[in-house]
Parts: C-alpha cells; structure tokens; sequence
C-alpha cells in the first residue's frame, strides 16, 4: 500500500513539474543593419496591439502583456520592407491564473532582477529584412529584427503570419529566445531546485496596423 501511495505521488509530482516553453526557437545573430523604409506606410495600431511573453520554472508558469507606445510597417509590392515599434516596459500586466502573488511578481520582474524598468523604461524591434515564406501552414514570412531588451541589442529571426490589404496589416507570430543573451540571468542556475527559472522565454506579437 505505502509503495502505491509512493509512486502515485511522484507520478503526480512529474505531472506537475514544468518544462521550458515548447515552440520554435528564434535563431540570433549579432545586430544587423535596419532596412530602409520604402513604400506605404501603416501606422501600428497601439490599442489592438501587444507583445506578451510566457516563463517557466519545475513548478509552474508565469505570464504576461506589455503595451506598445509607438510603432509602424512599411509596405512595397505586397511585402514589409521595414518598420519598428517600441515597447513600454512599465505597462507591464500579469496575466496568470493564479493572482495571489502577482503584485509581487510584478515589482519583482520591474527591479533590476529583471527588466530594471526604472532605468531602461523600453524596448525596441527594428526589422531589418522579411522574406515570404511557403510550405509552412503557420506561417506566411520570415521576419528579421533587432530586439533591444535594457542595454542590449540582438538580431532575432523567427516565422510569423502576416495577413496584409490595402487598408490594413496584421502580423502574428510566436517563437522562443535565450534571454541571458540580453543579459537577464537572474534564477538561471539548475542548482536553485523549484526555484530555477528556465532562459527559454516565449514571445508572442499581435500586431495590427492600418494606413
């Protein structure tokens, strides 16, 4: 009985524990040159628009919005030939489940444990080439960008559905990033147990724009 009671215990406990974020990994290189703006633009639409983030640690999962504070695409022939957007890293929202920390959790993400939002208020991407894409059901394009997180810029390549008419464009896409390459490591040592926080970050972009 007690052997029973053992292994039905820790096969709850493997059902509880948590992964780094499933999905495709976005490939980074070194900063890259941003493309010239050539063609229409379109305005982001920064009502209907977010960048929100998924974390994970053994023990659960927390996630996330940030709100845009300005942005815009460049169309030529029917293909994003450049644009940007800039994200207000103090509009931060939680969105988890559970809500009894998450005032906490936020602070604690703002501090410079984390973001330091006092001293580096924002973020920015800044595409610097999109290409179509075919075969792929998930995705129309490939976008490249510099993504600047605090003091650091890296260039980031990842798939996304763009969905683009005369009047209106409308970008999605979801994919991974290291973030010790923007140098935030805290919780980044498996030693810590249930306290380990993977480097494995998802991002997630809903962008609409419109003439």
């Amino acid at each position: 009985m007690k052997k029973t009671i053992l292994s039905l215990a820790v096969i709850a406990f493997m059902a509880s524990c948590q992964s780094a974020p499933e999905g495709e990994t976005a490939k980074t290189a070194d900063t890259q040159e941003a493309a010239k703006s050539t063609g229409a633009a379109y305005k982001v639409d920064l009502a209907n628009s977010t960048v929100s983030f998924l974390g994970t640690k053994p023990v659960g999962t927390h996630t996330g919005d940030f709100k845009l504070t300005d942005g815009s695409v460049n169309v030529e022939n029917g293909n994003i030939t450049s644009g940007s957007f800039t994200i207000d890293i103090n509009s931060m929202k939680m969105t988890d489940k559970d809500t009894a920390y998450m005032g906490k959790l936020l602070g604690h993400l703002l501090s410079g444990d984390f973001f330091e939002a006092t001293k580096y208020p924002t973020s920015k991407f800044e595409i610097t080439a999109c290409e179509a894409v075919t075969g792929d059901a998930n995705a129309t394009h490939k976008i490249s960008g510099n993504l600047t997180l605090k003091d650091s810029t890296k260039n980031v390549s990842f798939p996304a559905k763009v969905d683009l008419t005369d009047a209106g464009l409308k970008a999605t896409a979801d994919f991974n990033i290291d973030r010790t390459q923007w140098g935030l490591f805290y919780g980044n040592d498996k030693s810590l147990g249930d306290k380990f926080i993977y480097p494995e970050v998802k991002i997630t972009l809903n962008i609409s724009a419109t003439k």
